[in-house]
């Protein structure tokens, strides 16, 4: 195999889905700690990714008695994270991507002093993490942003956001300098497109009648705030590499029809959009066309473009689950797939995990190669892996062949990529413990590599059990993926 020494094999958790903890030691809530279970995805996206939330709507989940919120318990990890981390150090780690509870250390997101505690606390998680030579790969902001924000100010629709940030960027940074070497400003930060408060923090009361405005323009903000994320770490932290994170989404076109390629041309030019502005530095001209169709006109003031230009990211990294496929004339009769927010037509010659997200290992040595081709800077896969229903067997173990093999193929098709000439330094799996699903707040999409006894509703003993995978893992670490 073809990964190079000192390769970063890892694994991937965010504060809101795993920490829980989430009125504890002066944090405040985020807007993950409103995000109710429900029975099925489609439910849920009915509720926040396509609805827009209301104040009334934050206030109402807030003052729920009766309703489950799994994301407020998460794994409580941050009572167990001594243990887990143990559990990625007999894994072998290198590198662990977690996040930031933004809400914990600035509580309502507009104060001008942090919390002591919640400082303290992610001391102590990276002291654990050095002490077992694992690097910490932090991000600053993964759909965590303090619920305050939200309420009183929009959250990234409102330019005052961007102090904010700045404001918790430079804490951290200052606090940690001496810890955390990686960092990431935002994760996924496409995926507003799919929904302004997930994404944005944006509630409806903020909103106007222009939907692609808005969105548009808290995009805007999220840019200048990336940046300013990439001038502090470079001012505070000597050697930091600041990176920018996309969900990718790898279209193949339908058919050879000139419309389907055509189709597919702009989709993805709509998914590298942001990664053009936070690696090149601009705005692209392709976006000229969409913004005068959809009339919009995004506020710039002196100085934005220049800073843009001048702090750009220092690598680019990605979530990679699944491809789809590109259809300029769509009807009734064609079927349809969705996985981690992106909806394309179905491929006929992939198959489906039991979420129906379509399992292409090729797709990612195309998608490695593309990204490095445009940008010609180091890669990373901040998220890779496989949710499904995990059961334990009658002799006590979780026999997870099918995530061995998911990936084998995928870990297979990275070592192609290398070859082919990409600058890829390290992944890291997405969920290698398992935790509350993102998008339906559910256990039972699990993702890890160490079982964690919990349902849907948050009922169980949270004791961890290794799983088949764990040692596959380990021996894949050990011998740098030379045996898989």
């Amino acid at each position: 195999m073809r990964f190079q020494e000192g390769f970063l094999w890892g694994g991937a958790l965010a504060a809101n889905q795993c920490e829980g903890a989430w009125n504890e030691d002066g944090k405040g809530p985020s807007i993950a700690d409103t995000a109710p279970y429900f029975g099925s995805k489609q439910d849920y996206e009915d509720y926040v990714c396509f609805h827009m939330m209301s104040k009334d709507d934050v206030y109402a989940c807030l003052n729920d008695q009766e309703g489950c919120y799994p994301k407020r318990k998460g794994i409580d990890f941050y009572h167990h994270y001594q243990d887990d981390i143990k559990l990625f150090a007999e894994m072998g780690f290198k590198v662990l991507r977690m996040s930031i509870a933004w809400s914990r250390i600035f509580p309502h997101g507009d104060e001008s002093e942090p919390n002591e505690k919640g400082l303290a606390f992610y001391d102590r998680v990276f002291d654990e993490c050095l002490k077992y030579g694992i690097e910490p790969l932090v991000t600053l902001s993964h759909y965590e942003t303090p619920l305050g924000l939200a309420l009183d100010y929009g959250g990234w629709l409102n330019r005052k956001t961007i102090g904010f940030y700045e404001n918790y960027v430079k804490t951290v940074f200052l606090r940690y300098k001496d810890k955390v070497k990686y960092w990431l400003t935002f994760n996924e930060i496409n995926v507003i497109l799919h929904s302004l408060y997930i994404g944005g923090a944006i509630l409806k009361e903020y909103t106007s009648n222009n939907h692609d405005q808005d969105c548009f323009q808290a995009i805007h903000h999220l840019f200048l705030g990336s940046a300013l994320a990439v001038k502090w770490g470079h001012e505070l932290i000597p050697g930091a590499q600041i990176g920018c994170m996309l969900a990718r989404r790898e279209s193949y076109p339908a058919t050879c029809k000139p419309e389907d390629n055509l189709q597919c041309l702009e989709e993805d030019q709509m998914n590298l959009f942001f990664t053009d502005v936070q690696m090149r530095g601009y705005y692209p001209t392709y976006m000229n066309k969409y913004f005068k169709e959809h009339h919009i006109h995004i506020h710039k003031e002196d100085g934005d473009d220049e800073l843009l230009k001048q702090y750009c990211c220092d690598f680019l990294s990605i979530s990679y689950y699944m491809t789809v496929v590109s259809q300029a004339q769509i009807d009734e009769n064609t079927e349809m797939t969705t996985g981690n927010d992106l909806f394309g037509v179905k491929n006929p010659y992939l198959d489906s995990s039991s979420w129906g997200w379509q399992i292409d290992p090729v797709g990612l040595r195309i998608t490695l190669r593309r990204l490095y081709d445009r940008y010609q800077a180091p890669l990373f896969i901040a998220e890779l892996g496989l949710g499904e229903k995990d059961m334990i067997s009658p002799d006590g173990k979780i026999h997870d062949s099918y995530r061995i093999e998911f990936l084998k193929q995928h870990f297979e098709a990275i070592s192609d990529a290398i070859e082919d000439g990409v600058d890829l330094f390290g992944l890291t799996t997405w969920g290698c413990i398992d935790i509350v699903s993102m998008s339906t707040s559910e256990m039972s999409k699990r993702y890890g590599f160490i079982y964690v006894d919990a349902d849907n509703y948050g009922k169980g003993t949270y004791q961890r059990m290794k799983k088949d995978s764990f040692d596959w893992y380990k021996k894949v670490i050990a011998t740098n993926g030379k045996i898989l």
